[in-house]
């Protein structure tokens, strides 16, 4: 599966959660549902992966938590907010750089419509040498 069709089934399933329950739950909630709906569709999802990183020879265990990571390629972070605020973006950034992965989508179930709760994030990541 390419990247854009992991996205999209993310993004579908999360427009259709919202469209049938709307934005008054709890993130946990989201998460559980969304993961399911994912799941249905024959994507594996991993939720409340740990991201572990090191610094310095201080490696640290379970350091983040990832929302979802849906095949290995896409982490998913749930929000349900009036609005994302920049420190939103910033989390999924270093989300995305701790578990070297280039896209995620930062999910706000709180959004008057889910299209307006949609924000896609690329990484570009360093040539390899």
């Amino acid at each position: 599966m390419h990247l854009n069709d992991i996205t999209g089934a993310v993004v579908d399933e999360a427009i259709g959660i919202h469209r049938d329950l709307g934005g008054d739950l709890f993130e946990s909630v989201y998460e559980t549902l969304l993961a399911a709906a994912l799941e249905q569709r024959g994507l594996r999802v991993d939720r409340q992966r740990p991201i572990n990183f090191s610094y310095k020879n201080i490696h640290i265990k379970d350091g983040f938590r990832a929302d979802l990571i849906v095949e290995d390629l896409v982490i998913v972070e749930l929000k349900s907010v009036d609005r994302l605020a920049p420190v939103h973006t910033k989390q999924i950034l270093t989300y995305m750089r701790l578990a070297n992965l280039r896209v995620g989508l930062l999910l706000n179930f709180g959004a008057e419509t889910m299209s307006k709760g949609i924000k896609r994030v690329v990484r570009d990541l360093p040539p390899s040498s």
